[in-house]
């Protein structure tokens, strides 16, 4: 059967994928694309797509309907393919719209909106955290009164740690909302309770409302600006811990009504039981998803748009993930940060010779300016490794990463002459 898939967003090599999974199966996959202009140069295959369809970050959502009733005029649209975060709530409308199946409007801004997640979440009886959307410094502050200092602030629709904060004391609430505040227009600013605890994802893989764990992370974050520095999975938990963590996200699953798809959830272990930070219609991100592929066989990317084209893919992820023949290792991944101030000049350090489980990527490039570690984009380098534990795998990818050093330029001061 011919199907036509209109993609939103950056899907990076998956319509290739796609196209080709048409033709091993002896059907033809045609992919289309709507997308913002930043999108444009990570489409590696534009050539490829029968169109692709470019529209500003902030088109209504009627242009969004219109364009795409358009393309389905055009060529009937079969599928919908939402694969990250961008421009997902249009897949949501236009699938609505022209009758396809994809996440719902309703679960897609419940997973956006982290202060709408923690509402239905609290309804559900699936855990208490005390929340608020503050309109200023003020209703911060009076936040952080009621509920104890620190809590950590964020923009209700975030990622990647931009503009994310732990408050400390009431002095520097003005600098904590105006970081929260500033990742884009009409970014509204959130405020929670801190969460203190030992930090996980949960790697998770729906179909038609089950759900099945495929991995559980343990993460490292930076204390101060909570940007992920380390993930190795599977984590070193106790089975009634793994157990209580995965029960818990999916309970959450349940609750946000997620239906399909790849998972990324985030937690925190604490004293009272894990607790929720986000969670995500995707997979995760930092190279989690090859990170799964290589520890448990997985492929959830194969998944997903084996999915997308009408099949079921559950029962192949059981059969996978309990295979007595699967490589059992570890994988890890650990980042580099980067200097408070300055300009990249060089990473020295990146040619050393490695183990050969271990392999370094540099992400900074010379001319990179410097602030410190801002958001997930700030970091400069990342090591992968793999060992039989999660131990060894974080001590060989931390070596790796700390073999480097960041050389940078600094502008002399200019002393006025008198």
């Amino acid at each position: 059967m011919a199907e036509h898939v209109l993609v939103f967003g950056v899907g990076y090599d998956i319509p290739q994928r796609m196209r080709a999974a048409g033709a091993r199966s002896g059907g033809e996959v045609t992919t289309s694309v709507m997308c913002w202009p930043e999108h444009l140069e990570k489409l590696d295959d534009s050539e490829e797509h029968a169109r692709v369809v470019v529209l500003r970050p902030d088109a209504p959502d009627s242009e969004w309907l219109a364009l795409a009733r358009a393309v389905h005029a055009l060529h009937p649209v079969t599928r919908i393919g939402s694969f990250y975060d961008d421009c997902r709530p249009q897949a949501a409308l236009v699938a609505k719209e022209l009758g396809l199946a994809t996440h719902r409007p309703e679960v897609v801004e419940l997973v956006r909106n982290k202060h709408a997640m923690r509402r239905r979440l609290a309804a559900a009886g699936v855990e208490e955290t005390a929340c608020a959307v503050v309109d200023g410094t003020e209703a911060l502050r009076e936040f952080a009164a009621e509920h104890g200092y620190p809590c950590v602030v964020k923009p209700v629709d975030g990622a990647a740690s931009k503009g994310v904060s732990v408050l400390r004391a009431p002095e520097g609430a003005e600098s904590a909302f105006l970081r929260a505040s500033g990742i884009g227009a009409g970014s509204e600013v959130g405020v929670e309770e801190f969460l203190s605890g030992d930090q996980y994802s949960v790697e998770a893989f729906s179909e038609k409302g089950e759900h099945v764990v495929l991995a559980v992370t343990r993460k490292y974050s930076d204390p101060v600006s909570l940007v992920e520095l380390g993930h190795v999975l599977p984590a070193a938990l106790d089975p009634q811990r793994r157990a209580a963590v995965e029960s818990h996200v999916i309970r959450t699953l349940d609750a946000l009504e997620v239906e399909f798809g790849p998972t990324h959830t985030e937690i925190i272990v604490t004293p009272a039981g894990p607790r929720v930070i986000e969670t995500h219609l995707r997979t995760g991100g930092d190279e989690l998803w090859t990170m799964v592929t290589d520890a448990t066989g997985v492929d959830m990317i194969e998944c997903q748009l084996r999915q997308v084209l009408g099949e079921t893919v559950l029962p192949g992820v059981r059969a996978a993930l309990a295979d007595p023949a699967r490589p059992t290792r570890c994988e890890a991944i650990w980042f580099a940060g980067a200097p408070s101030s300055g300009t990249l000049v060089e990473v020295a350090g990146a040619g050393a010779a490695l183990p050969p489980e271990v392999t370094l990527t540099v992400l900074g490039k010379p001319g990179t300016p410097l602030n410190g570690l801002q958001n997930s984009f700030s970091r400069l380098a990342h090591a992968r490794a793999h060992a039989d534990t999660a131990q060894e795998a974080v001590e060989l990818a931390r070596r790796a990463v700390a073999g480097l050093a960041f050389i940078a330029r600094h502008p002399a001061d200019q002393a006025d002459i008198l």
